[in-house]
Formats: C-alpha cells, sequence, structure tokens
C-alpha cells in the first residue's frame, strides 16, 4: 500500500509564494502519475496539476497555469507543487493524490490521496 503525506501549507499574503510536497511510503513497483487537487471552503474538490511518473510531461488546470509549478524526485519518492503569485481564491486544503486508473482530473480515478495541507491566502 502506498501512504502520502502532505506539508508545507500555511498563511501567506497574496502576491506571495509557497511551495508544498508530499512524500510516498510503502510501495514496492514503481512510481506512477501523480497529481495536486484543491478544496476550497464550500467547494467541491478541484484538479489543480499533475505530473507522469518519470516527470516527462505536467498538467495543469487553467486557475493554475503560469503560476504554478509541479516536479518530482523519484529518488525521494517526493513531489512538490511551487506555488507563485498566490490569490485568495487560492486559499483551500490541498492534496496529493497517486495511481490515477482513468482521466487524471477526475477525483474519483485516482488510487491513493494524502490528508491534506491547508493553504490560507489573505487579501
Amino acid at each position: 500500500q502506498v501512504q502520502l503525506v502532505e506539508s508545507g501549507g500555511g498563511l501567506v499574503q497574496a502576491g506571495g509564494s509557497l511551495i508544498l510536497s508530499c512524500t510516498a511510503s510503502g510501495r514496492t513497483f514503481s512510481t506512477t502519475t501523480k497529481a495536486w487537487f484543491r478544496q476550497a471552503p464550500g467547494k467541491e474538490r478541484e484538479f489543480a496539476a499533475a505530473i507522469t511518473w518519470n516527470g516527462a510531461r505536467t498538467y495543469y488546470a487553467d486557475s493554475v497555469k503560469a503560476r504554478f509549478t509541479i516536479s518530482r524526485d523519484n529518488t525521494k519518492n517526493t513531489v512538490w507543487l511551487s506555488m507563485n503569485s498566490l490569490k485568495p481564491e487560492d486559499t483551500g486544503v490541498y492534496y496529493c493524490a497517486a495511481d490515477p486508473t482513468g482521466s487524471y482530473y477526475d477525483t474519483q480515478v485516482w488510487r491513493y490521496w494524502g490528508q491534506g495541507t491547508q493553504v490560507t491566502v489573505s487579501s
């Protein structure tokens, strides 16, 4: 089984930057595509970014393009989400996900999830 643990969330002013990390453990087979989702208060969980197993391709939601960057280092079993030019609407709980069984942007296709880390962007 795979366990995912996120860290790096916190409070930041609008226009600031924050880096989230997700570390995986407990898996005996090769790494797979991983993603970041986020859930704003009172809203549905939504896709933010994804990265293929070897980091060759990345995908972003329109709302975060040009501001967020997803990256990974398989030797460290870690995926990062670098967030720049943060806006108050970026506020929410950010979740790391792994092993999609279908379309990467669909919340229901991901097999493993972390516990989430809170990101709050103040005006």
